[in-house]
């Protein structure tokens, strides 16, 4: 007599969502976004401190994502650097460099615009070359060698400058105040510039040839793979993006001083949503998309902050205390899955 087999347990919802995310590659912080932002509703709902909830003001939901333009250029390049296994804290200074030197190039002259864009990525290119060589050639940590950088870039800034200098032109301005319809053009260039890194990262041969260095950066060189030319391409990546973030900066400021992109954070909130994005700092895993949620729940929560009225210094305990969380759930799972 044949035995009849029980029918296969059908997976239940919460499941095939599961599956259905997996397949598509969604970034599991994604859910983590999701969470902050309903518990966002929510504590304003009970403790905002204006009677109408930010998800139901366009200015203030405009706002989020343009608290995210910043941070969330240069953090798709700090996601360069750390899918090959680096690290690039000199972004913040670059930053300032680039903030000053737009405001004091330019001066108001809306014909220097042009060739000050030019030079200050050009600068941008060699600062990347700089940092790369240091790393990849003469074999420094890139901790050191990105810092040091970074501080010499701050004492040539801040032997030179003391204060705001310069001015950029009014059309200048656009860029961080300009719209296209209801969309922000600085919101419309953070989408281009993340297009840009997930298809550079998953659909072009060097993305392949980045995980592979940080995944293994001898397997990749046995395997016949140029590691020195890839990543310090990726510190080049990195360093244009802090440069296009310092002119989205001044033109937001209307001049640049020293100290902009450090009293930003730039390079440690670069590092922190990367992370909390995916991205391992053992390298060989992540991508833009994660890191792109990872810079919206920074913003989310600046806004919840703002909303119930939270001072300054609790902000920065709860900030870090719910990256440390963050980071912690998604290195917890990370491991579970393994095994």
């Amino acid at each position: 007599m044949t035995a009849i087999s029980p029918p296969a347990a059908q997976p239940s919802a919460v499941g095939r969502a599961r599956q259905w995310l997996r397949d598509r590659n969604v970034p599991p912080v994604y859910g983590i976004l999701v969470i902050i932002f309903i518990v966002a509703i929510l504590l304003d709902a009970f403790f905002g401190i204006d009677d109408e909830l930010f998800i139901l003001n366009q200015t203030i939901l405009t706002n989020i994502l343009v608290r995210s333009v910043a941070l969330g250029i240069v953090a798709v390049g700090q996601t360069f650097v750390m899918v090959g296994a680096s690290i690039d804290l000199s972004v913040a200074y670059l930053i300032s460099v680039t903030a000053v030197g737009a405001s004091y190039l330019m001066a108001g002259d809306p014909n220097r615009v042009w060739w000050t864009v030019l030079v200050l990525f050009v600068v941008g290119i060699v600062v990347g070359l700089i940092n790369g060589t240091l790393i990849t050639r003469l074999r420094i940590n890139s901790l050191i060698a990105t810092l040091g950088v970074g501080l010499i870039l701050r004492g040539l800034l801040n032997a030179t400058f003391e204060n705001f200098a310069g001015s950029v032109p009014a059309s200048f301005q656009t860029f961080a105040y300009g719209t296209i319809g209801p969309l922000p053009i600085s919101v419309l260039v953070l989408f281009l510039v993340v297009l840009a890194g997930w298809f550079v990262l998953r659909r072009m041969r060097y993305g392949s040839h980045l995980y592979a260095v940080g995944g293994s950066e001898e397997v990749a060189r046995l395997s016949g793979l140029r590691t020195e030319r890839v990543l310090t391409m990726a510190h080049v990546i990195c360093s244009v993006t802090a440069v296009l973030t310092g002119l989205f900066v001044v033109s937001r400021l209307r001049a640049g001083a020293p100290w902009v992109g450090t009293d930003g954070l730039y390079d440690l909130e670069s590092i922190a949503a990367t992370v909390i994005g995916g991205t391992a700092l053992s390298g060989g895993k992540g991508g833009v998309w994660g890191t792109l949620a990872g810079v919206l729940i920074f913003s989310i929560l600046d806004t919840m902050f703002n909303q119930i009225g939270i001072d300054a210094y609790m902000k920065q305990i709860l900030r870090g205390a719910i990256i440390i969380l963050a980071v912690g759930f998604y290195t917890f799972r990370s491991k579970a899955e393994q095994g």
